[in-house]
């Protein structure tokens, strides 16, 4: 089957603060069948350098409003991004061309607009929720001026992650994925068409080299990776603060009859195309966790390998090669577990791949591979007993359990994120609901002010 056409490569240019600049060194975007779609700008050091030390000499122009005229222009940024032509694109051929390029299926694609949006629409009172209780004499003030993003692009909803830097009067510069550039110079797009000051919110896409002079030329930073950026980045004498936003390990925990989650279960694993920090890795249970992981198995299995433009795909897809590696990678990880759903490459006849499930059985909840987090519907169920108390849920983002005795224990380990119940799925997040953490918590600080 023939992916759609979507016309000649388009050029993506970076938006400094001066305004848009295109270099002669540009990266083609390919979508997961290969094809181009974008010539994406590469800014050089030389560029990058000189707008962040333009962007940092001064407060932006935004910390001047109210939080009242922050609300409103990024309300107004909001309704543009939800359904303006920006970039020449509207909102349908926008998320088309997302669901292409990550490989996200486009209803996915087209819920994390959604999310952008309304994100972007309460950023000011989802910063408000941070704010610490203090007398007349503490001032809640920002940690500096200019906040940098090197982003993701396994999913857009990224980009949700950092509107609240805004709505306290940061500047923020923006490195958008190479695989999906597109969410950012929307978001940006929107949000100097709503009047957001140009030299206030910038995307300067770079290589991987440049980017930590993007890091390190910040006043604080946040970046979003794996394991080995996340290594990189945390610890150390560095300059710049850094906010690492690594793998979730989201794991689940059922102590009673599974059978009643069963439809949570398989939508915390498989909800959002499987991609998301916030999707499932591991499911634990107290009572027949085999007859569980055959179940969520068949539930998984029922999602047909259709490609990301399709509405009725539910499944992320992926460059054929790339498919293929993923397998042979989980094939190798899965030693000692029983394998209980089909291959996960399904070739799609146009040089990608759809990622079928996959489920496993392991012997217990310490196996090393309730850590591994993939991009795709993934789950490796275990059996867990009271002995083993909260030690294996350790290192999550988020644990969702029916257990409401161990709510207490899973609240006082530090590890472990957040913690819900499940009567939602482990990827909910509404606007308010802190992620890892609200983000003013890193970008804030509260000073003692004393006078008379």
């Amino acid at each position: 089957m023939a992916a759609p056409a979507i016309g000649r490569p388009r050029p993506v240019d970076a938006l400094g603060p001066r305004g848009p600049y295109r270099s002669s060194r540009r990266e083609v975007v390919r979508d997961v069948a290969g094809e181009p779609v974008a010539e994406l700008t590469m800014v050089p050091p030389l560029y990058l350098h000189r707008a962040l030390d333009l962007m940092r000499a001064t407060s932006a122009e935004s910390a001047a409003w109210s939080p009242g005229e922050r609300a409103a222009v990024l309300r107004r940024a909001a309704d543009l991004f939800a359904g303006a032509v920006l970039g020449g694109l509207g909102p349908d051929e926008h998320h088309l061309l997302v669901a292409r390029t990550t490989g996200v299926p486009v209803s996915v694609a087209r819920a994390a607009a959604s999310t952008i949006a309304l994100v972007a629409a309460h950023a000011v009172d989802s910063a408000e929720s941070a704010r610490p209780l203090g007398g007349e004499s503490v001032v809640w003030r920002r940690r500096g001026r200019l906040f940098t993003v090197t982003a993701s692009g396994n999913h857009p909803s990224v980009h949700s992650l950092w509107l609240e830097a805004l709505a306290l009067g940061y500047r923020v510069a923006v490195r958008p994925s190479r695989r999906d550039p597109f969410t950012a110079l929307r978001v940006v797009l929107a949000l100097r068409e709503a009047g957001w000051p140009t030299g206030d919110v910038v995307l300067l896409p770079c290589d991987h080299a440049t980017s930590d002079d993007l890091v390190r030329g910040g006043d604080l930073a946040m970046v979003f990776g794996g394991d080995a950026v996340v290594a990189k980045h945390t610890g150390g004498a560095r300059r710049t603060p850094v906010l690492t936003q690594g793998p979730g390990r989201v794991k689940l925990l059922v102590t009673g009859d599974w059978e009643q989650h069963l439809d949570v279960i398989a939508e915390s694993v498989g909800g959002l195309g499987g991609v998301s920090c916030l999707n499932t890795t591991a499911v634990l249970a107290q009572q027949d966790a085999a007859g569980l992981a055959e179940a969520l198995a068949e539930r998984l299995s029922r999602a047909r390998p259709l490609p990301p433009e399709h509405e009725a795909a539910t499944l992320p897809c992926a460059p054929l090669a790339d498919a293929r590696a993923l397998e042979a990678f989980v094939r190798a990880s899965a030693a000692g577990a029983v394998r209980l759903t089909g291959p996960v490459a399904h070739d799609l006849g146009d040089g990608s791949a759809a990622l079928g499930p996959a489920v496993h059985l392991l012997d217990g909840p310490f196996a090393e591979q309730t850590a591994l987090e993939l991009p795709f519907p993934c789950a490796w169920v275990a059996p867990w007993s009271r002995d083993d108390g909260v030690a294996p849920l350790r290192g999550s983002l988020v644990v969702g359990t029916d257990a409401d005795d161990l709510v207490d224990d899973l609240v006082d380990e530090p590890s472990v994120r957040n913690v819900y119940d499940l009567a939602r799925p482990t990827w909910w997040l509404p606007p308010g609901v802190p992620h890892d953490g609200y983000l003013a918590e890193f970008l804030m600080r509260s000073t003692a002010v004393a006078r008379g």
